[in-house]
């Protein structure tokens, strides 16, 4: 297929794209409730004729493209959950759901993976090989919906993975390519600190886990500053210190929560060491005691360089060189990286923010939305991988 015939099929599906963008996001649902958005994206795929249809857990969807002739497996994945905010849009297809709102786009991702599906099945018998469309299910919250799919097989046979993130920081009209480590591992931490309360009037006679728990928070990031190679990456932030309850009261204990990000496999299981190796010593010190609970989030993505050269390659064929945009790794967390355990794979960013429409709110962000114009681009970016990707060797 030519560049032209493509994009001509995707004009001619641009509409309805942004219709099913709309439907989904004036109907959001919860990470692990997203029974109605299954359901609308089963039925939508069923009408398209020429897909197996399968839900391989109960709100996600898979569907396989199985050309007429043998070939390779390349997977496409959406995600479709969305976040406990309350949105502060205006336009006519806001959320119809108090306290939830597609603000990070995973909308716009299930309408694309939709568009191309659509378009996919239409050419069914020029595909060599197959094209397995994952429709994944709770991408914010962890454990995530990636590797609950992954457990129910959905990766079985797949040669290679490709996913995308429409993103507002990226200006309409570019794609942001990353090679080799993209997005970071998030874990959280869990520290509850054990002192002796009393009047404030009297901290002698008290062990105080307010200044014990400052003086944990501060040396943390002594792990960042003085514990780490300053050219690997790692973030430890610590975002809750509750204790306490009125002015004249040093509580008996207080609680610490945070998240630590990093890439490198070493240095995630050597950090929760360290952390502990402080938090010991400092309680110690004042006599106090602690509790302390470290938990692994997903893994880091890692993309592979071959299937992302493959994208770039796309990108620049259909696009146009200045499309391409290399952009920085960043510290999110992604549960993309379940699929990749299986397959080689390229995550990939779809610009969708626009200065010149006011499109400027960040990801999870009570006005954030997208220009619907990414969504065109999402599609015919997906549709190209796809054939580009089924060829090669």
């Amino acid at each position: 297929m030519t560049n032209t015939e493509i994009k001509q099929l995707v004009d001619e599906i641009k509409e309805e794209v942004i219709a099913w963008r709309r439907h989904l996001h004036a109907n959001p649902e919860l990470s692990f409730h997203e029974e109605k958005t299954a359901q609308f994206v089963y039925e939508t795929l069923q009408s398209f004729g020429n897909l197996k249809l399968s839900r391989p857990t109960k709100t996600s969807v898979m569907a396989r493209l199985i050309g007429d002739e043998p070939g390779k497996v390349v997977g496409i994945r959406a995600d479709m959950d969305a976040l406990p905010i309350q949105e502060e849009n205006t336009f006519e297809f806001v959320s119809k759901n108090p306290g939830v709102m597609h603000a990070c786009g995973h909308d716009g991702h299930t309408a694309m993976l939709l568009g191309a599906a659509k378009i996919l099945s239409r050419l069914r018998h020029q595909i060599k090989g197959e094209v397995r469309f994952l429709f994944q299910h709770a991408e914010e919250i962890y454990p995530g919906g990636a590797e609950e799919m992954v457990q129910a097989g959905v990766m079985d046979g797949v040669d290679v993975v490709i996913g995308t993130h429409l993103w507002s920081p990226l200006e309409i009209g570019k794609i942001g390519i990353v090679y080799g480590p993209m997005m970071a591992s998030p874990d959280r931490f869990f520290i509850r600190i054990h002192g002796k309360g009393g009047h404030a009037a009297l901290p002698h006679q008290t062990i105080d886990s307010i200044a014990i728990g400052a003086q944990v928070v501060t040396n943390l990031q002594h792990i960042v500053s003085r514990n780490t190679d300053p050219l690997e990456p790692l973030v430890v932030s610590v975002t809750q210190f509750i204790g306490g309850t009125t002015h004249n009261v040093i509580p008996g204990s207080v609680e610490i929560q945070g998240t630590v990000r990093s890439f490198d496999k070493t240095l995630r299981q050597n950090v929760p060491k360290l952390m502990e190796r402080i938090i010991k010593g400092i309680t110690e010190a004042h006599g106090a005691t602690y509790e302390f609970k470290y938990e692994f989030g997903y893994r880091p993505v890692i993309n592979d360089e071959k299937v992302t050269r493959v994208i770039e390659e796309t990108v620049r064929e259909v696009f146009g060189e200045e499309a391409i945009d290399h952009i920085k790794p960043n510290m999110g967390g992604e549960d993309f990286s379940a699929f990749q355990q299986k397959a080689p794979g390229s995550f990939f960013y779809v610009g969708a923010g626009n200065k010149e429409k006011g499109i400027v709110y960040p990801h999870h962000h009570p006005r954030f939305t997208i220009d619907e114009d990414a969504l065109e681009i999402g599609v015919r970016l997906f549709v190209h991988a796809a054939f580009k990707l089924l060829a090669e060797a």
